[in-house]
């Protein structure tokens, strides 16, 4: 039996707006604009055009999705038209007005880094051309591309692409359990099916694929282009694990078990990668990949970027679902690899591999989001260090401003959801669940630092005294 559910907020501020640069979304710090980098991919001139355009038009906030796009923070209805002006002249404006999805495809930032099975960019610019001539797509329509030595196997999505083998890529439709793997084919001819089966699902007027009937599933199929018919059937490539979420803030919904973020490092597992999950089959020193903290950063990180990709010179920086950035390495010499790394590191964002940070998600909190009621951003960062040693060995924590969970809708080991300046304690499970306690933050952040030689469940059960459980009284529970 699932875990029972608390009341979700108020329908007009549940998650699934799908903000762009024309139609921003009003949040506690004014207007949310999104960047869609076309690709995932950024110039240095374009990352200097985001920062300039943060300062010029926003507050100077910038945040990174879990779909690798940037959201820029602080806009108003009299800076957005120029802002829209601005960042359209930087190749970064919206790439549709009819209210479909501005940027389709997700993508490894190692793609073409890698010895990849097939070519996944190619790719992926063929659905993206395919997906802008097909009216009626609803705005969060994904279609993840796996391949490029990323681990992608926790990123939600409404159809699927793994490559099986040279050229040869298997497709899938996501369900409430996973994913079901419905036809292999060549490489050349995956971005046609892949655009037949977005044709059928635009005209289901359902939101997500997830969420199709079975009759209307079957008719995604029939749908295939008549040359899939003599391709072999879908070999076993495993479910990956469920996927059923959906939004920017993170890679699921909080059904099944914890979905992992994506795993870019080589050699043992960081602390958000959710341990196990395979190594990457490029080189180390190929690629230099740092975080902006829980997805946030300044303009000023921004200009930094910009700044080290000059002395390095790289042109390209790929936006990574890791919520921070890649930038390709190869040919540089391994002591500029350092000397970057510790100029990322002055300029705030994360780049060890085992920074507790990594395995703790949050949102902006109070006062950026309206729905929100404690600085979250502040709590997680002091919960990130007491969480350390549960780091260490893959687990995870979110700290949620609301029920909406839009950082990280999925389950993770440990999840604080602010009401009214405290925090409902769910264990394994996920922001909309019912919390077994609710405590001020400093109260839950005691018990973490004590539960280092013990478990979570032990830290967070009954109250070890009678005043304690006074205090910290059970959600429902009349003293």
């Amino acid at each position: 039996m699932s875990a029972p559910r608390r009341v979700l907020p108020d329908a007009a501020n549940r998650r699934g707006w799908c903000p762009s640069l024309a139609r921003p979304m009003p949040t506690g710090d004014g207007l949310l604009a999104r960047i869609h980098p076309p690709l995932g991919i950024l110039t240095r001139a374009q990352i200097r055009a985001v920062a300039a355009a943060s300062r010029a038009f926003g507050n100077g906030h910038v945040d990174v999705t879990a779909r690798a796009n940037l959201q820029l923070r602080g806009v108003t209805e009299a800076t957005r038209p120029a802002l829209v002006a601005v960042l359209g002249g930087a190749g970064l404006g919206d790439m549709r007005a009819d209210g479909g999805p501005q940027r389709l495809t997700l993508t490894s930032p190692l793609a073409g880094l890698t010895a990849d099975a097939v070519d996944v960019r190619t790719m992926a610019s063929a659905i993206e051309a395919h997906g802008l001539a097909i009216a009626g797509l609803p705005p969060k329509t994904l279609v993840l591309i796996e391949g490029g030595g990323t681990d992608l196997s926790g990123i939600a999505a409404d159809i699927h692409v793994r490559a099986t083998g040279p050229g040869i890529a298997t497709v899938g439709l996501a369900d409430e359990a996973g994913v079901t793997w419905i036809a292999t084919c060549d490489e050349a001819r995956t971005a046609e099916a892949v655009a037949g089966l977005l044709r059928a699902f635009a005209t289901s007027g359902r939101r997500r694929i997830r969420d199709l009937a079975d009759t209307e599933r079957a008719s995604l199929v029939r749908a295939l282009p008549a040359i899939l018919a003599d391709e072999p059937p879908p070999p076993s490539v495993g479910e990956g694990g469920p996927r059923s979420g959906s939004g920017e803030g993170s890679a699921g919904s909080g059904k099944g078990a914890p979905l992992s973020r994506p795993s870019l490092t080589r050699g043992p597992p960081s602390p958000a990668r959710g341990g196990g999950k395979p190594a990457l089959s490029v080189e180390a020193c190929s690629f230099l990949e740092v975080e902006a903290p829980f997805g946030r950063c300044t303009a000023a990180m921004l200009d930094r970027l910009a700044e080290v990709a000059d002395g390095l010179g790289i042109d390209e920086v790929r936006v990574s679902p890791t919520r921070g950035f890649v930038l390709p390495m190869r040919g540089v010499p391994s002591h500029r690899r350092g000397e970057a790394l510790a100029d990322l590191a002055a300029a705030g964002f994360v780049t060890a591999p085992d920074d507790p940070r990594r395995a703790v998600a949050t949102c902006p909190g109070a006062p950026a989001c309206a729905s929100g009621s404690t600085p979250t951003g502040a709590d997680a960062a002091r919960l990130a260090e007491a969480f350390r040693p549960f780091a260490v060995s893959g687990m995870t924590a979110h700290v949620s401003g609301c029920a909406k969970g839009c950082a990280h809708p999925a389950r993770a080991d440990l999840t604080l959801v602010a009401r009214n300046g405290r925090y409902g304690v769910v264990l394994d499970g996920s922001p909309g669940d019912a919390p077994a306690l609710e405590l001020t933050f400093d109260a839950a952040l005691e018990r973490v630092w004590r539960a280092k030689s013990g478990t979570l469940a032990q830290a967070f059960g009954p109250s070890p005294s009678p005043r304690q459980a006074f205090a910290e009284p059970a959600i429902g529970t009349t003293i």
